[in-house]
């Protein structure tokens, strides 16, 4: 039996992370895939595996990669080792990007996209409080925080305006659904 494949995407600030490592603690079922980022181990957010761009491009010239992409100057990976709880019929959660939708689709056609949003002030606060990037850093995400997604994908929305455990609840109730 396959497992089901979901795809989680928002601007920065909405809070994946917290929902993703709240749903994970709720349900030790779900495997989280852990992504491998050209930024330091020291940058804190989610669990994921430091790489230089040098080894991020020896992986990726190998194959290891399942999906990658570029994004705000950070190279992102997940391993194919990261995706094979698919194949014992587990949930796979996976923190994405808008922009390896198209490539998702195509190697999981089954894929179900969660869309989580908050209103603008909500995302500059949390921008803010992480502390990560300067105000016109800042500003230039809230200005990419609204996007279509492409055409042909099953989508689920997800408001994260309240507390954290409301929004996992919402996330635990989409995977589930």
């Amino acid at each position: 039996m396959m497992g089901r494949l979901f795809l989680v995407v928002g601007p920065s600030g909405v809070g994946k992370d917290t929902l993703l490592a709240g749903a994970k603690a709720a349900d030790p079922a779900l495997h989280w895939a852990r992504r491998v980022i050209t930024r330091p181990a020291t940058a804190g957010g989610e669990p994921f595996e430091a790489a230089t761009e040098a080894q991020f491009q020896a992986r990726l010239a190998v194959g290891d990669f399942a999906l990658h992409w570029q994004a705000h100057g950070l190279s992102y990976g997940v391993p194919k080792s990261e995706l094979a709880p698919l194949d014992q019929g587990r949930i796979v959660l996976l923190n994405g990007s808008r922009g390896a939708l198209d490539q998702a689709l195509a190697l999981f056609p089954e894929l179900t996209v969660i869309r989580v949003s908050a209103p603008s002030a909500l995302l500059a606060d949390r921008l803010m409080a992480r502390g990560r990037e300067s105000r016109a850093d800042i500003e230039a995400r809230l200005n990419r925080a609204a996007y279509d997604l492409p055409a042909g994908l099953a989508v689920v929305d997800i408001v994260n305006d309240a507390s954290p455990e409301t929004g996992i609840a919402r996330l635990l109730q989409a995977v589930r659904a």
